[in-house]
């Protein structure tokens, strides 16, 4: 029994080992293919800065030409669905998973069974078909400017059901769901939490206290500290970049009801000119040497692959990557364009120019 357990033990060891030394040969063909290739194009939805430190680090790494364009989540599905699978962009880096999924309900991203696959911490954090990945989370919150509410003497939200009360008419920002995957997820998750009906009722009553609709996912968090939003929607790591900038008249809130997340994520566009490229970008954005370059451009999201160091400033103001709703990626994925649609037949004539597309 002994001589069997230890010839078992050494068969697992050879083909563990033989299993690395494919994975090991794969990479090497994958890189030499995507140099062969000389060339790799990016759009990138999280920050600008963000998408550009992983750009430099893969170009860097591999000596393959790397270009990017910032653009929103939103402007990204908006310009693949036109190019309808002659894209003008090889793979698509960061922003919630949100339009991932309509985009990929659309047949226009490229599965991928990437050989670093293994490096994410749950399954949850990648489409099952391979057709994106995630390399960080987001917590969805409140952002707020202490000292605007104490002027106007208004206390601090502490949940979803504040926002709609008659206080706050006027002092808050969200995105634009027909531009921001950030507002798309604020849509998903009031849907999960309340149910469709009461959700679209909740948002009747929430648009009488929206200032404006910003463009980009991380535009009311950019106008928190100067006072020109006072209550801002969104992902409250956007909010940590900005107390770190110098407004430390900002307060992070967590909803009391509960809140969801955004998995950030990287995907491939189907048709990409530049195929072998874009794949082994997937496979860099997979391990801990690209990621742990966030924080280096001030990008405080929880990161969810293996050994990665977390940004210490998450925790630091009292994030939880644990504290959130159970998440359905399947439903947001097979719904979410319905979703909107009934989200703007809801509101009507209420959807106005504050809904901003620049």
């Amino acid at each position: 029994m002994k001589k069997f357990l230890v010839l078992l033990l050494a068969l697992s060891l050879m083909l563990g080992m033989t299993s690395a030394m494919a994975a090991d040969a794969s990479m090497d063909e994958l890189i030499k293919a995507a140099q062969a290739e000389g060339e790799l194009i990016v759009y990138g939805s999280s920050e600008e800065a963000h998408v550009a430190v992983i750009v430099n680090a893969f170009q860097e790494k591999y000596g393959i030409k790397t270009l990017f364009q910032r653009l929103s989540t939103g402007e990204v599905q908006a310009k693949i669905t036109e190019e309808n699978g002659n894209p003008s962009a090889d793979v698509w880096f960061g922003g919630t998973t949100d339009p991932y999924n309509e985009t990929a309900a659309a047949g226009l991203l490229e599965p991928y069974e990437a050989i670093n696959a293994g490096n994410i911490v749950a399954p949850m954090y990648r489409d099952k078909d391979g057709q994106w990945y995630g390399v960080y989370k987001g917590i969805l919150g409140f952002m707020v400017n202490t000292e605007e509410l104490k002027r106007l003497g208004v206390p601090a939200p502490e949940g979803w059901d504040d926002l709609i009360k008659p206080e706050y008419k006027g002092l808050i920002w969200m995105s634009n769901p027909n531009t921001a995957g950030t507002a798309k997820l604020i849509i998903n998750t009031m849907v999960q939490m309340k149910g469709k009906e009461e959700a679209m009722k909740y948002f009747v009553e929430l648009d009488k206290n929206i200032a404006q609709y910003t463009k980009s996912g991380s535009g009311p968090s950019k106008k928190v500290g100067i006072g020109e939003c006072v209550i801002g929607i969104g992902f409250l790591h956007d909010g940590i970049t900005q107390i770190l900038d110098g407004y430390d008249n900002i307060q992070l809130i967590i909803p009391k009801e509960g809140t969801s997340f955004e998995v950030g994520a990287t995907a491939i566009f189907k048709g990409a000119a530049h195929p072998n490229a874009a794949r082994l970008w997937i496979e860099f954005c997979l391990t801990p040497e690209a990621v742990n370059l966030s924080k280096t451009a001030q990008a405080f999201q929880f990161l969810v692959l293996k050994d990665a160091e977390q940004p210490e400033e998450a925790t630091r103001y009292g994030l939880d990557p644990d504290n959130v709703i159970e998440y359905d990626f399947e439903d947001a994925k097979a719904n979410t364009s319905n979703y909107v649609k009934e989200y703007f037949d809801t509101l009507g004539a209420a959807a106005d120019d504050r809904f901003k597309t620049e």
